[in-house]
């Protein structure tokens, strides 16, 4: 285990948690903010974090390359509902394995999560569009079901041409609304 790719990798999740921890404080989702991404501490993501470090990227993409799958994310993904990957289940009209509608909660915790993940990974080159640039360039990709897609594509475009102050009294705003 290299030192540089401990500390590394340690100081990058402690970042983009610690950033996504700012922006759930902001959108009124407090809790969701403090227990945000907790798994990646624990040794079955840490240690393959470091291990697969590069600083410009996840880890896990690293893993991917040299196994074909990253156990990391399969562990993630499954701990954490802000990641659509989480809310699939068995259809049993299809009998296939299919997306589910996300509590708008964990859409938003999402979002936050993509802002982040986009200012630590891009670091100069950040900017409001970059996060929507992203999801559109990985957007047929997805199996993601389609009203969660939606929303999370109008937030980002909403930040793209609007930006956080506007973005965040809108997600504020119908996140109340949804409360009643």
């Amino acid at each position: 285990m290299k030192f540089h790719n401990f500390f590394g990798h340690l100081s990058t999740i402690t970042r983009h948690r610690h950033m996504v921890m700012h922006y759930c404080f902001r959108a009124g989702i407090f809790w969701q903010g403090c227990l945000h991404d907790l798994s990646k501490y624990s040794p079955k993501e840490f240690f393959a974090g470091v291990r697969y470090f590069q600083g410009n990227r996840s880890p896990n993409e690293g893993e991917r390359a040299a196994n074909g799958y990253s156990l990391a994310w399969i562990h993630h993904k499954g701990r954490n509902p802000h990641h659509f990957e989480y809310w699939t289940d068995y259809n049993q009209g299809t009998h296939t394995m299919a997306p589910v509608k996300m509590p708008l909660r964990y859409v938003i915790e999402m979002f936050c999560d993509r802002v982040a993940a986009s200012k630590i990974y891009g670091k100069k080159n950040y900017t409001d569009s970059s996060p929507l640039e992203y999801f559109l360039k990985v957007k047929k990709y997805r199996v993601i079901h389609p009203e969660t897609s939606e929303l999370l594509e109008k937030l980002l475009r909403m930040l793209s041409e609007e930006g956080e102050s506007e973005t965040f009294s809108y997600i504020r705003k119908l996140k109340e609304k949804a409360e009643y």
